[in-house]
């Protein structure tokens, strides 16, 4: 087999293969042979089909099918040959395939790039260090007794914070409109669901009070046929429910699992699990800061193959987080809307098994027990749940592999200059905030009624 190579960018190889015409004439003649064994043609005893017949009838499919294979089988000896390392599937052009002839074909195809690690103490870290304060243990007492809120019945006028359970219809230039109509559905007062002014109205209303509001839909509302336009709703009061937090007692700690020991055991599991949660995401901060620092200090030229196949499993990710009806075809989802994102994944992927290659980092066993424990502890029986991990192969691979991406950023911090930054816990598990489009408006998550309401 003869191979020669040309490079045609970074990552872009073509390879021309010639296969002597001499391995495909016998291997075309052999399997000829054997279909001739059980060939059944008209006129012809089984067994006793004259091979030119056979050639005849067959030769050309036959051929064909081993061209393919040769082709195939004489790539992947051509890259491993020349020490190649395909990243996805190449195109394949034949160039002679005469019976008779030697075999030439051109492979063209991407590699994956060559990374050269760089100087990572030249990436800048900042590490938020946080004590949790017997204030933070207050606030975090409170939170998961408004968890715990329950909306109880009251016999007297509505106010802010109530929940009303109202029917209200929307009357624009004499008619109703899509969504401007309800019956029986719940609304906190306060709550800014609606469009200004129709819970203010209802506030001071009591139980089969019917009442009109006189009411304008903002200028900039998102239903463009609805913006600044005069409305005339009546709403009509069923009930009036007020919010009622829980005691601090042992009907509350109950709960939360804590069946003995009373508010000082309960304060003692909530810092726990508040210990916890401090040390993910200041954790998973770092890690960010790492993934983008890692990325931004090489710039790679990275496969199509390698994006595209990134891509298609973002998609998977969003249909499987956030489903999609019957017969929804995620390869609808434009490849734009991920692009950002497989290219880090991609980047940070080779940037780590290059890493992982150089200093020749192999899995702590014992982190991944490590992990396994502490997932195992957020739950009510943790001897089960470490259990079902261990004997779940899949889940054991997901989290081997984190195990490994943390070794890999554990070895990179000791390189890269870390600033340690004193704050508060309630800002320590602060995830960051998300940027806001500059076209969201503040009122275009106020609508006059839900979507479950519509049509009503």
């Amino acid at each position: 087999m003869q191979v020669s190579v040309e490079t045609l960018n970074t990552i872009e190889r073509r390879i021309t293969v010639g296969v002597p015409a001499e391995r495909i004439e016998s291997e075309v003649e052999m399997r000829l042979k054997k279909t001739a064994q059980n060939a059944r043609i008209d006129g012809f005893r089984p067994g006793k089909v004259p091979f030119k017949v056979i050639k005849q009838r067959y030769g050309m499919g036959v051929r064909q099918e081993v061209l393919g294979e040769v082709m195939q089988k004489s790539f992947y000896d051509a890259v491993v040959q020349e020490k190649l390392n395909p990243a996805g599937m190449p195109q394949i052009e034949p160039k002679v395939m005469e019976e008779g002839k030697d075999l030439e074909f051109v492979a063209t195809f991407e590699v994956y790039p060559e990374v050269v690690i760089g100087d990572l103490s030249s990436v800048e870290i900042e590490k938020q260090i946080a004590t949790i304060e017997e204030s933070d243990i207050d606030a975090m007492v409170e939170q998961l007794r408004k968890q715990q809120t329950k909306m109880e019945p009251v016999d007297r006028a509505a106010q802010d914070g109530d929940e009303v359970t109202i029917d209200f219809k929307g009357i624009m230039n004499g008619d109703s409109f899509p969504g401007g109509s309800a019956e029986n559905t719940p609304l906190v007062l306060g709550s800014g669901r609606m469009i200004p002014g129709f819970e203010d109205g209802i506030v001071g209303m009591v139980a089969e009070e019917e009442k009109v509001l006189q009411l304008s839909f903002p200028e900039e509302y998102h239903a463009k046929e609805l913006a600044g336009k005069a409305v005339e709703f009546t709403v009509k009061v069923h009930a009036v429910k007020e919010p009622v937090i829980p005691e601090i007692n042992d009907d509350l700690f109950s709960l939360f699992g804590v069946s003995e020991g009373g508010e000082p055991k309960f304060r003692e599991e909530i810092k726990k699990n508040m210990e916890r949660e401090l040390k993910s995401a200041v954790r998973n901060k770092v890690k960010s800061q790492v993934i983008v620092g890692l990325v931004d200090l090489h710039k790679i030229e990275l496969p199509k193959a390698l994006l595209d196949q990134e891509v298609d499993r973002l998609r998977q990710e969003m249909m499987q987080q956030y489903g999609g009806g019957q017969g929804f075809d995620v390869s609808m989802l434009p490849a734009a809307l991920f692009t950002d994102q497989a290219t880090q994944r991609v980047s940070i992927g080779l940037i780590m098994s290059q890493f992982i290659q150089d200093h020749k980092i192999e899995l702590d066993d014992a982190r991944v027990e490590k992990m396994i424990e502490d997932m195992a502890q957020s739950y009510e029986s943790p001897e089960e749940v470490v259990e079902y991990i261990r004997s779940n192969e899949q889940q054991l691979n997901q989290l081997k592999s984190v195990a490994l991406e943390e070794q890999v950023i554990d070895r990179v911090l000791e390189t890269m200059k870390v600033t340690e930054v004193a704050t508060s816990y309630e800002e320590a598990v602060k995830p960051p905030a998300p940027a806001k489009p500059a076209n969201a408006s503040d009122d275009d998550s106020k609508a006059v009624a839900t979507e479950d309401d519509e049509g009503k």
